[in-house]
């Protein structure tokens, strides 16, 4: 069953939160917390950790918290579609679920979801959505 796309949030935004999910959930722990090289010695592999200034977390939240408050509802009801809480058939009480535990840590919350992209992309599909044009565009 495909639904129209009536949302807050456009699928081309969806999508760009999930591209910048992946690329924050491949992100491995600190190795060394203070290395002695600078990155261009260590092949840039610091660029692949977690640092506590991560410029893709930084630009992943800030990004989130630019929503206006229907998108950001909108973007946690659709990973927790994209999760299995719910089929679309649900969609407007898992909706409804979202606006009423919206709050002003949004960023943070979905930030915590592993696998984030993989539910978002889910979702998209359950919508009848793909972000393969927008993934397109990119290249």
């Amino acid at each position: 069953m495909s639904e129209a796309w009536d949302l807050s949030i456009s699928p081309e935004k969806v999508c760009y939160f999930i591209v910048k999910a992946r690329e924050f959930d491949v992100k491995v722990g600190m190795t060394e917390p203070d290395p002695a090289s600078n990155a261009t010695d260590d092949n840039m592999a610091s660029v692949l950790e977690d640092q506590p200034d991560d410029p893709v977390e930084i630009e992943l939240a800030s990004a989130i918290w630019a929503l206006n408050e229907d998108e950001q509802i909108d973007l946690v009801a659709l990973a927790w579609l994209g999760r299995g809480d719910g089929k679309l058939e649900d969609w407007d009480d898992i909706r409804a679920q979202a606006a009423e535990a919206h709050n002003n840590r949004t960023g943070v919350y979905l930030l915590g979801i592993p696998l984030l992209a993989d539910y978002l992309e889910e979702a998209l599909a359950e919508f009848g959505e793909t972000c393969q044009d927008y993934e397109m565009g990119r290249l």
